[in-house]
């Protein structure tokens, strides 16, 4: 991992260079599945991390020493609850071992759930 301390970070590449090899595929791996699940959903950096907003914040995810973060809030963990099991999780995120593969299927229905959950409040706003 490199260091981009002090950095000001604007984009999701200016983020991705923070860090080396295989952790950089699994960042890109994160942005492309979830882009695919919320093609709609815009790209910006909030709290310092990747972050997908669409009708407000998605998701969020950031890379660690020995671990990817990722923070669909309390309704996306509880939606998939029995599917991230297996993984350390608290209220709004789960964390994925760097040296496992991506649940990339998980990822991809919470992100789905995350989208029909703002949409709909998009909708019950509106009345």
């Amino acid at each position: 991992m490199k260091a981009n301390k002090g950095a000001t970070i604007f984009t999701f590449e200016e983020y991705f260079e923070g860090f080396d090899g295989d952790v950089v595929v699994k960042l890109q791996e994160m942005r492309q599945t979830i882009s695919r699940a919320a093609p709609e959903a815009s790209e910006v950096i909030s709290y310092a991390i990747p972050t997908y907003v669409l009708n407000g914040n998605l998701v969020h995810f950031a890379a660690f020493k020995n671990h990817l973060g990722f923070y669909p809030g309390p309704s996306g963990i509880e939606a998939l609850k029995n599917e991230l099991a297996g993984y350390k999780k608290a209220k709004g995120s789960v964390q994925f071992p760097l040296e496992q593969p991506l649940p990339l299927e998980i990822i991809s229905r919470i992100v789905k759930f995350r989208v029909a959950e703002n949409l709909n409040k998009r909708k019950t706003n509106i009345k």
